[in-house]
């Protein structure tokens, strides 16, 4: 008989997010699925829904754009209609309008910052808010950050900022909840990754091979490293473990300063 570690047979998880198979949302949701969880997943729009409509074939989908507050309500009552609750819930919504291309941060617009933030931070809040009343009160709840939002890395222009306000919103989330339940909110803190959003962005392909250089075990991170730890951060296995970012970078933090790639920089 096979020990079901992680306790998550039988849970529904809504996962937010999914925009193709190389997305972090869609690996979380396959693990859990893996794991015995019943999963809900909630898309973009209709179209994305279209797109998604054979890799996700046979699962239950919804639509939410999570910029419109119409729609995030509309989506609390049809689950609260389909569904009798919740154990959690997965937060993989990102977006930065880097359309114009990559510019120096000071000339960041409002209205690129401000949508970055609405998109990104915001929809966590409105998300929990809009669900608490599904949400098992010793559930989880898990977004997904950056290994750090300290280094003014310009490959990822001006989302540092908006993902240290997502990573505030962790404790204050938890401490409102604390209130009437016992929710758990954290966040995988996670090191570049080749994905379809992120190839999108000016300049990161050549950071995520960088990465791979400084990676101790030079080898980039994969989508299903950081998949894992939401899937435990998810479960109750991690119940001790709230308000906080767990970084998943294979080591990369600790090994700027690497001999080979410290000569390499400064031969010449």
């Amino acid at each position: 008989m096979t020990m079901d570690f992680l306790q998550m047979a039988g849970r529904r998880i809504a996962v937010f997010g999914v925009a193709n198979k190389k997305s972090v949302a869609f690996q979380i949701g396959r693990l859990l699925e893996e794991a015995g969880a019943e999963v809900v997943y909630i898309v973009r729009s209709p179209a994305r829904k279209e797109q998604l409509a054979k890799l996700l074939a046979n699962r239950a989908v919804y639509v939410c754009d999570v910029e419109h507050q119409a729609e995030i309500d509309a989506l609390q009552k049809q689950l609260s209609q389909d569904y009798d609750g919740f154990y959690g819930f997965v937060h993989a919504i990102a977006f930065a309008d880097y359309s114009d291309g990559m510019h120096p941060f000071h000339e960041t617009t409002r209205k690129q910052f401000l949508q970055a933030v609405d998109i990104s931070c915001f929809s966590l809040i409105a998300l929990s808010n809009a669900l608490k009343d599904m949400l098992d009160p010793n559930g989880s709840v898990v977004t997904i950050s950056i290994s750090t939002t300290k280094m003014a890395s310009e490959s990822y222009g001006f989302m540092a900022p908006v993902k240290a306000a997502l990573d505030s919103a962790l404790a204050f989330l938890t401490k409102s909840f604390s209130r009437f339940s016992a929710v758990r909110f954290n966040a995988v803190a996670a090191g570049l990754l080749k994905t379809s959003a992120s190839a999108g962005i000016p300049g990161y392909v050549d950071a995520y091979l960088f990465a791979e250089q400084v990676i101790p075990r030079k080898k980039g991170l994969t989508t299903e490293e950081v998949a894992s730890t939401a899937v435990f951060l998810l479960s109750p296995r991690s119940s001790g473990i709230t308000a906080q970012s767990i970084v998943v970078d294979a080591g990369m933090c600790i090994n700027y300063f690497d001999q080979e790639i410290v000569a390499r920089a400064t031969s010449g």
